[in-house]
């Protein structure tokens, strides 16, 4: 084979690996702009616009794909009038269902590929206060957490580890010897009173309950250890990001996580306290800012109850006399779909104001079918305000709600690194989603 013959051979290939990687580029970016779920507000008419070549089929959930889905139940609009139970993705379509209920779609790549499956669910249409209010958080994990495992000098002077291969970083203890633990303190006294005698743990393991046999050993003082690190709280401050009419609570867009293993803390139970911000460190590159609050946590101050630590926020109910201070109207929610990329605002807190404060932000990305719920939206502070007393975003404000077009559509969920003026929100939806 001549020089040139496989010059073009090669130019072949690469040319070849270059139409494969743009293919799979844009099927990605078009696989993404495609959610894997899509809500719309019952009694609503809402416009989907993904401009991707694939055709959508609605069904029922768990019916035969032949089965008609009850005009009166949903309608799609196309653009020229039709109602069609087929969505084109190419082109606007108004949605509109009557009743909540849930719906699958099959969704074909130019009208005839299987690419992907979509989940449709109606859900009520709602109103919520965004509040923007910094809180104190206390959160009582549910068992004591193990955040370290090592070992300890014994009397003898041997490295000892007791705990070796049977307790891990992660695991919640219940139960020692069949007595509920309810604090670090009470299980650090029952494992110096059991002298070195074996005693049974019940451990809870992901989803996992079991029980493990251990022998605590004495270290240089003369101290009954397992040679484990524990913790069984948490605390700091965020901001609230709605109220509803019954005085349920949403805050942070993001669950409270141990500092050491990163995990979702398993909590029992939680309180809010009032807190007030008195200092602020500025976010610079590399080195994210701080709300610094105080919180007493004298029961005077205790504002809330938190029943639920999820990755789409704490969640709870405020006491009668904060939910009638909270000051602000109800607002509609604004589903995923209905955002779009441009000017929005964030209500947040900082200095020792005592009122919320409305600052301007633009919303730059919006991912509708990111792996990581916490960040659909990518913003960036624009308010000369807020950039001067806090340099963007900066530890503290999570939680505080993204409002656009007078829809709350989501909350402050993070803050780059490296660019303390832009940071991820959460939509609002996926929020609520993960409420109590």
């Amino acid at each position: 084979m001549g020089k040139k013959a496989k010059m073009g051979r090669k130019r072949l290939s690469l040319a070849a690996l270059a139409a494969l990687l743009l293919t799979g580029g844009w099927l990605w970016h078009t696989w993404e702009k495609i959610p894997a779920s899509i809500r719309i507000k019952a009694g609503v008419e809402q416009q989907l616009s993904l401009h991707v070549p694939a055709l959508g089929e609605i069904y029922l959930t768990g019916s035969e794909r032949e089965e008609a889905v009850p005009a009166a139940d949903m309608q799609l609009k196309r653009t020229d009038g039709q109602v069609s139970l087929k969505v084109d993705f190419n082109r606007p379509v108004t949605l509109r269902a009557s009743q909540t209920q849930n719906y699958m779609m099959d969704v074909k790549l130019f009208g005839v590929l299987p690419f992907k499956q979509v989940d449709v669910e109606v859900i009520p249409d709602a109103m919520l206060v965004p509040v923007g209010v910094p809180i104190g958080i206390y959160v009582k994990t549910d068992g004591v957490l193990i955040i370290a495992q090592g070992d300890f000098e014994g009397l003898n002077g041997s490295r000892r580890e007791p705990a070796a291969h049977l307790l891990y970083e992660g695991d919640y203890i219940l139960k020692a010897d069949g007595e509920q633990i309810e604090s670090k303190q009470q299980l650090i006294d029952k494992i110096a009173h059991t002298y070195g005698a074996q005693m049974v743990l019940t451990i809870r393991r992901g989803e996992e309950v079991f029980d493990v046999k251990v022998k605590p050993e004495q270290n240089v003082e003369g101290e009954y250890k397992l040679g484990i690190w524990v913790r069984d709280n948490a605390q700091g401050v965020g901001t609230m990001t709605y109220l509803d009419q019954d005085h349920t609570f949403g805050a942070l867009g993001h669950g409270i996580n141990d500092i050491d293993t990163t995990a979702l803390m398993d909590v029992k139970s939680g309180s809010l306290y009032r807190t007030q911000i008195v200092s602020i460190i500025k976010g610079e590159d590399g080195n994210p800012g701080e709300l610094t609050g105080v919180i007493d946590y004298n029961p005077a101050n205790r504002i809330g109850t938190i029943s639920v630590n999820s990755t789409g926020g704490i969640f709870g109910v405020l006491s009668d006399e904060m939910a009638d201070s909270i000051q602000g109207q109800a607002v509609p929610i604004g589903l995923r779909q209905e955002v779009k990329t441009g000017p929005a605002q964030i209500l947040c807190c900082v200095d020792k104001e005592t009122v919320p404060q409305l600052y301007e932000v633009q919303i730059q990305e919006i991912h509708l079918d990111h792996d990581n719920v916490n960040r659909g939206l990518e913003l960036v502070v624009t308010d000369p305000k807020l950039l001067e007393k806090t340099g963007g975003i900066v530890q503290g404000m999570s939680g505080s709600p993204i409002l656009q077009d007078g829809k709350l559509i989501g909350a402050v969920t993070h803050v780059l690194v490296n660019d303390p003026t832009r940071g991820y929100g959460i939509f609002i939806e996926n929020m609520l989603l993960t409420e109590p």
